[in-house]
């Protein structure tokens, strides 16, 4: 994979975000010039510092242009990740979604590419309601008529645009569908689940649970996510979709909770249940998402980090970055 992308051009998109910024950093080790789709460039700045090996794009993915310009790959990494927006603005969700990928998907286009890889969610398929293993070709039951369907939805029309420009213009599109993927870089104040249980484990607080905690699903550290993503990149096959998880990592919410109070905070801390109205949070309903991995692997990837090496790191960069 090293040398498929040595001295090659790539864009990324939302360079900042969490993974983008790991695919960054990952892919100046691998003398890849870099094209950052990026809103805030003093953010980016800060995140990379001067490298000749970044040019910014100063854009929103819904107003990016199509330029014809040299370029071998594009990662199309940015989307509306937080939960409150999912269903205070579903709208601006869908609408980022599918005018980014459409963008990018054009791009791809005029430039022939080498490869173009979508990030896509776990959450394409629903609610599944055992600990089944679900491949890529597991049905979907997601309810169109719940805003916040709006996340798995656009990300699903995402998923056939890609498809579609790899059948009718011969784009060499792929999808990843992450599972949710932590570690380095997550942000003091992240609103998800595990930055939660960080911040308690960190700050000696007991770790409030508004549900039950019965959703069950895998996870993946960034830097096994950023692999994966170029793995699926250099290696995938056109029109085709992986999953990406550590499948070693399945557990329900409330046993993440419990090894976070036993492990991470080291007794510190308990777990406690205050179960309460979800809606206002976003969260999506329970499910059990276990993914089959078996696809990627095939292309060569594994995952190298477990759940303690998430969370271990995951908290020393979140307690840095709020000093």
């Amino acid at each position: 994979m090293n040398e498929e992308l040595k001295n090659k051009k790539c864009l990324v998109t939302g360079a900042t975000g969490l993974i983008g910024q790991t695919l960054v950093k990952k892919l100046r080790t691998l003398d890849v010039k870099i094209l950052a789709v990026v809103r805030n460039v003093e953010k980016a700045r800060l995140l990379f510092g001067d490298d000749d090996k970044i040019d910014y794009i100063i854009s929103d993915v819904t107003n990016l242009s199509v330029p014809k310009i040299e370029l071998d790959y594009i990662i199309h990494a940015a989307s509306v990740t937080s939960s409150k927006s999912f269903v205070l603005d579903p709208v601006g969700v869908s609408y980022t979604a599918l005018e980014g990928t459409k963008n990018t998907l054009e791009i791809a286009r005029v430039n022939s590419v080498k490869g173009y890889v979508f990030l896509s969610s776990m959450e394409v398929y629903g609610t599944p309601g055992t600990d089944e293993k679900i491949d890529e070709l597991h049905f979907t039951d997601l309810n169109t008529m719940q805003p916040r369907s709006a996340y798995p939805e656009s990300k699903r029309m995402c998923e056939s645009l890609c498809a579609s420009y790899a059948s009718q213009f011969e784009v060499p599109a792929k999808v990843i569908r992450l599972t949710q993927t932590f570690g380095p870089g997550v942000q003091y104040n992240d609103g998800r689940v595990f930055a939660e249980f960080a911040r308690c484990a960190i700050e000696g607080k007991d770790i409030i649970l508004h549900t039950k905690g019965e959703t069950k699903r895998s996870y993946l550290h960034t830097d096994d996510a950023a692999e994966a993503v170029l793995s699926v990149l250099v290696r995938g096959i056109k029109g085709e979709a992986y999953n990406a998880a550590n499948e070693d990592t399945y557990c329900s919410i409330y046993e993440m909770a419990q090894f976070v109070a036993n492990r991470i905070a080291h007794g510190r801390i308990k777990v406690i249940i205050q179960e309460d109205d979800t809606g206002m949070y976003g969260y999506a309903p329970t499910l059990h998402i276990n993914l089959d991995t078996a696809k990627l692997r095939k292309l060569g990837w594994k995952p190298r980090h477990d759940l303690e090496d998430m969370f271990v790191s995951m908290c020393e960069s979140m307690t840095q970055n709020h000093r």
